[in-house]
């Protein structure tokens, strides 16, 4: 745990260097978002269903569009895998633009595993992603499709607010490192941190509103995007389908 407590730090560190010569922009977001993971008939598999609603200009237009169904095996209760497929639509968006909206497809793994530590249950997650990210020309006709590879780590805990712990502070904070052959100036790609305020609603249901600091390295290498976004998440466990 402290070692990647450590680890956390030292890529946020990273995550915010680069050289006087770069371009850095300050974009101002907003993401809707809903995560389900919904088990199956009292099995211990399970249905992943989520969309992300990236928003740029405080909302007022597209930033992405994502879509991620995916399937879960709960291998105990503390851990599960899971795999599935991703659709994402990236559209012009802040001071550092793309010349055209552009698609990506992505296939999807990874391990989520739970664990109690200082009195609190932190969330470790190891996602790999291959992605296949559409290239344009000047006219915006389809040139090729670039193959890449991303690892993505994920640390998170809730710190209880109220006596039923209903109420919470959620922190977390994802690193996103590209690999391959196709990755020559960013090897890091980017850095989440998030901090809010969720509800639990239910046993199945829960809100969370709060603030995520996204710092981007573009793939050309000398192009740094800070993003504060304020995101909202509604998150679901209600299975699907009686045992």
């Amino acid at each position: 745990m402290k070692f990647a407590l450590l680890s956390l730090l030292l890529f946020g560190s990273l995550s915010t260097t680069g050289s006087a010569a770069d371009q850095h922009a300050d974009n101002y977001n907003l993401w809707l978002n809903y995560v389900g993971d919904h088990p199956l008939f009292g099995s211990p598999w399970g249905l992943h269903l989520e969309v992300q609603n990236r928003l740029s200009d405080w909302g007022d237009d597209w930033q992405q569009l994502l879509v991620r169904p995916g399937i879960n095996y709960a291998i105990s209760p503390t851990l599960s895998v899971s795999a599935g497929w991703a659709y994402v639509k990236t559209f012009p968006y802040g001071d550092l633009p793309v010349a055209h909206e552009f698609d990506e497809h992505r296939a999807w793994e990874q391990v989520l595993y739970k664990a109690k530590f200082l009195g609190l249950e932190w969330q470790h997650r190891v996602r790999l992603e291959q992605r296949w990210i559409e290239e344009l020309d000047k006219e915006g006709t389809t040139t090729n499709w670039r193959g890449e590879n991303r690892f993505r780590y994920l640390l998170r805990t809730n710190i209880p607010l109220s006596s039923d712990k209903k109420t919470y502070l959620a922190l977390w904070n994802e690193v996103f490192l590209n690999f391959g052959g196709n990755i020559l100036k960013n090897h890091f790609d980017q850095n989440r941190a998030f901090i809010g305020i969720g509800r639990q609603f239910s046993a199945d249901t829960r809100l969370e509103v709060g603030f995520m600091e996204q710092t981007i390295q573009r793939r050309g290498g000398d192009k740094w995007e800070n993003n504060h976004t304020p995101s909202i998440w509604l998150t679901s466990k209600l299975p699907f389908g009686k045992p």
